[in-house]
């Protein structure tokens, strides 16, 4: 691969000869003390995906305070300048976001995470620039397939580690197979990038089910913040619906909840990716968020360090809880394995003046994180390595929900923590 744009940072120190010669000295002397490499990182702190960015300030404020005496790459310690932007849980906006840190902020690499309204389209401009892109948070399908990824051939600029939708439906079968229940399920899935690819016929939920003994009922793509999800219910209902799945922002599955009340919808089982991974989430639907289920990347009692800290995934966990106050929160984990893996490809690239030595390095990469192993080398298709993934239940203790992992027949080193129960 060969890098075709101009290198910006030389394109710039080309430009600098405009400068007066004792600042130009001054300038000089202080970047061949300390070169600095910028890193850009997006993801949506504000509207209905904000749950994925609660734990944003807490990560990149420790990962600050971890970079600060810089990294050392060839015998040369370089400083590290992280630029964050929020997407506002807009595709558009995270688009934007990305062309200026790009474009503006001169960024040598850029990462993002949660779902692919964020990093599908901060992708899409780091391939466009040629600028080095690792991201996670999205299952591997709608980030790969999505941006149009043919499997032969890959992307050049753009790495992404994250578990895939076989995964999940693996989780959810295992979590599912425990309870007895009849094996009718209702399908919610929106209009986006992550519900077509959840209902897909032929890469989502649709075959495995059935393959399994399942009959899915699934109504049709409906449109994100939905206010009525009244025909939904009525089929799920006339179906004799004893599971509920799919994929949800926390704002559409709080409707339909309340909306399944009103209408004496009370299935056995109730397991919605994305909508219900988050402690805040939960607390706000009250005694009806007991025993709601949903997939499960990372928690505390996952058997991973920092490759960065040595801090166990219970110590990352506590530290949060004891700095804020709040519960942990799933995306602390990957949040803190992006920059395990920045620092790690920023030791190891050849040249960090090249983004083509950069991607080099990132595309070497075979390291284990606080959320497991990240190789590249691996697939399942090129530009993506897969981390493990469990299920759990959110079971009430006290005044307060846990989220207890009930099912791991597929990452069985992951330990369990408690036992399904149904609604």
């Amino acid at each position: 691969m060969k890098h075709l744009h101009p290198n910006r940072r030389r394109f710039l120190a080309g430009t600098s000869a405009l400068l007066a010669a004792p600042a130009l000295l001054r300038a000089t002397r202080a970047y061949a003390q300390m070169p600095k490499l910028r890193v850009g990182h997006v993801s949506p702190r504000t509207g209905p995906l904000a749950g994925f960015a609660e734990a944003d300030d807490h990560v990149l404020q420790a990962i600050t305070e971890r970079f600060a005496g810089g990294i050392s790459n060839n015998g040369k310690t370089w400083a590290v300048e992280i630029i964050s932007k929020d997407s506002q849980s807009n595709p558009n906006r995270a688009a934007e976001v990305a062309a200026d840190l790009i474009l503006r902020d001169e960024v040598d690499i850029i990462v993002a995470a949660s779902t692919p309204d964020t990093v599908n389209p901060v992708s899409d401009q780091a391939e466009i620039n040629e600028v080095p892109c690792i991201t996670t948070d999205c299952p591997w399908q709608p980030y790969f397939f999505g941006r149009g990824g043919n499997p032969a051939q890959g992307f050049d600029f753009t790495y992404h580690f994250f578990w895939g939708l076989e995964d999940v439906i693996g989780a959810f079968l295992d979590m599912w197979g425990q309870t007895g229940v009849a094996k009718v399920v209702g399908g919610l899935f929106p209009n986006d990038a992550d519900g077509n690819a959840w209902g897909d016929a032929e890469l989502g939920l649709p075959k495995p089910l059935a393959a399994a003994g399942y009959a899915l009922t699934d109504p049709g793509r409906y449109q994100p913040l939905s206010d009525d999800f009244s025909n939904q219910i009525a089929a799920f209902k006339a179906a004799g619906c004893e599971i509920v799945t799919g994929n949800m922002i926390p704002p559409d599955f709080a409707t339909f909840w309340a909306q399944a009340a009103q209408q004496g919808f009370a299935p056995k089982v109730v397991t919605i990716g994305k909508a219900l991974l988050f402690p805040s989430v939960i607390e706000s639907l009250g005694a009806r968020g007991n025993g709601l289920s949903s997939e499960v990347w990372w928690s505390p009692s996952h058997p991973f360090a920092s490759s960065l800290t040595g801090a166990t995934s219970k110590a990352l966990a506590d530290g949060y809880s004891a700095a804020t106050g709040r519960p942990w929160t799933q995306p602390i984990g990957f949040k803190h394995a992006l920059f395990e893996v920045v620092a790690d490809v920023i030791g190891r690239a050849a040249d960090l003046e090249d983004a083509a030595a950069i991607v080099s390095a990132i595309a070497a990469t075979n390291m284990t994180t606080i959320v497991g192993p990240v190789n590249w080398a691996v697939g399942p298709v090129k530009n993506v390595t897969k981390t493990p993934l469990v299920a759990g239940q959110w079971q009430r203790e006290g005044n307060r929900f846990d989220l207890k992992i009930v099912a791991n027949s597929a990452q069985p080193e992951i330990p369990l923590t408690g036992a399904m129960q149904l609604l």
